[in-house]
């Protein structure tokens, strides 16, 4: 179970405010998509900790295969 499940194939496009800590799903089964609910545990999986550099709007992986996490890369593009 350690594979994570798409929840989109396409980002989610967020608010961000500079400096404040969040938490992106990397699982994929978190009902507040892109953000962690604890819907991991017992996935092997973890939810991936940040802090954005800037406030403002950003893109955030919902199809959980970018390579730049938490950040959409495109990945869901290929999908």
């Amino acid at each position: 179970m350690t594979t994570p499940i798409p929840a989109q194939k396409s980002p989610y496009k967020v608010a961000l405010e500079a400096g404040k800590e969040y938490w992106w799903c990397a699982c994929g089964r978190s009902q507040t998509q892109p953000f962690c609910d604890g819907s991991h545990k017992g996935t092997g999986l973890a939810p991936l900790g940040f802090k954005p550099d800037q406030t403002g709007d950003a893109w955030l992986c919902g199809c959980k295969a970018t390579a730049g996490k938490p950040y959409c890369d495109g990945s869901h593009k290929k999908l």
